[in-house]
């Protein structure tokens, strides 16, 4: 399964305040500045700057409820970020059993053959 990064996307997850952002939404369902503020470590003003990149990659969109903005998860594109993960993952895992089984020729090379 072959899957096109998003980098954007990616730089947007990778930030830790946008990923507990994220969690809190999945738990809570909605969420405003406000109120996610309230159970992060930062401000309104760099929880809505930070919600700002989540909307941009399409992650949450808001809506509007009287003067309140109102941010909701967009399962799809959450569901198409961890295909990337995946994806991504399964690519390294490869290559990284690749690496392992070259070092483990060498390393019983060098034993079968004694020190240079």
């Amino acid at each position: 399964m072959t899957v096109d990064v998003d980098d954007d996307l990616w730089s947007a997850v990778g930030d830790p305040t946008r990923r507990r952002m994220l969690d809190l939404l999945l738990v809570d369902g909605t969420g405003t500045a406000t109120s996610l503020s309230e159970q992060l470590p930062v401000t309104r003003q760099a929880t809505a700057k930070h919600l700002g990149v989540l909307d941009r990659v399409g992650l949450v969109h808001a809506s509007h409820t009287g003067r309140e903005r109102r941010y909701r998860v967009d399962e799809a594109q959450l569901a198409r970020a961890v295909a990337q993960l995946s994806s991504v993952g399964a690519t390294w895992d490869g290559r990284l059993q690749r690496i392992k089984r070259i070092a483990e020729s060498l390393q019983h090379d060098q034993a079968a053959t004694g020190p240079p």
